[in-house]
């Protein structure tokens, strides 16, 4: 006896429809790799401006802080000049301008025209410049620094120098070639300001009565202001390929408005130190 089975498959429509339903959640499916893709590279840029700008703040800082810092009493403080003498000079030259140092006389603190880079330089007493270089000083010797920060090209970089060879005092020994190092990429913009004060204003508080630019530097010094407190911003660039919907635009510290050269993700940091050093000098003057 022969017997007979009925063989069944999909309809044309019931195939048109799974199809369908498999298209729509393979579109859904790569729709949210797209989205985690775009969210992750979101996620490490905003992290990667976050570090930059905070250990760039943090290493400005701690550097600041030491402006203006002279002790001739130290015993490490190497005595080849008239340390009574280099104190005066770098109590009243915290931060130097240009036609300060006879062997170097363009080097100093300067604005940026229109938003450009500002360059800052710092006075201060130290075993080592801002690169970890000794100058041709003892181990544990201590000396007269000059360190110069500046913008070139996307890169803030810092160069140190002997303050006694800018001054015609002896010769360059060591890595005074001045060769700049690197401290952070993808600046977009690095500006300064100085807070000044009048001791004849604010008494035994040596508070800032005002805020400058470089270019105001040398009128306040001969007015017999002193700057007492630094404020640093800069701009970053995060990692990575980010396309916002249109370029970020910043206003750092009162300058002009500059506007990123492209629509990736770009970040601000501000940071206001005082600078104690001074603070004290300047008391110590009223």
């Amino acid at each position: 006896m022969t017997s007979r089975h009925s063989q069944k498959g999909f309809t044309l429509i019931e195939v048109m429809i799974s199809l369908a339903l498999g298209l729509i959640i393979s579109a859904a499916i790569i729709q949210i790799m797209v989205s985690n893709s775009v969210t992750e590279r979101l996620n490490r840029a905003v992290a990667s401006t976050q570090e930059s700008g905070r250990y760039i703040i943090a290493r400005m800082r701690d550097e600041l802080l030491q402006v203006g810092l002279y002790d001739r009493l130290n015993p490490n403080l190497s005595d080849a000049v008239d340390v009574v003498e280099e104190e005066s000079f770098v109590r009243n030259h915290p931060v130097p301008i240009p036609g300060d140092f006879a062997a170097r006389l363009e080097l100093g603190a300067a604005q940026g025209a229109d938003g450009a880079n500002d360059i800052l330089v710092i006075s201060l007493q130290s075993d080592r410049d801002c690169r970890g270089y000794k100058l041709g000083y003892g181990a544990d010797e201590e000396f007269y620094v000059v360190n110069e920060y500046f913008v070139s090209g996307t890169s803030l970089k810092c160069r140190g120098f002997d303050g006694r060879f800018l001054r015609n005092q002896k010769v360059a020994v060591g890595h005074n070639a001045h060769s700049a190092f690197t401290l952070l990429d993808d600046v977009l913009s690095f500006q300064v300001s100085y807070g000044t004060t009048d001791t004849t204003i604010n008494g035994t508080q040596a508070l800032p009565t005002q805020y400058i630019d470089a270019s105001g530097l040398e009128g306040a010094y001969n007015a017999g202001k002193q700057v007492v407190s630094i404020r640093v911003a800069i701009v970053v660039k995060g990692e990575g390929e980010i396309q916002l919907d249109s370029a970020a635009q910043f206003k750092l510290l009162g300058e002009d408005v500059i506007t990123a050269p492209d629509k990736g993700l770009y970040k601000a940091f501000e940071t206001t130190v005082t600078l104690r050093n001074m603070k004290n000098f300047a008391r110590g003057r009223t």
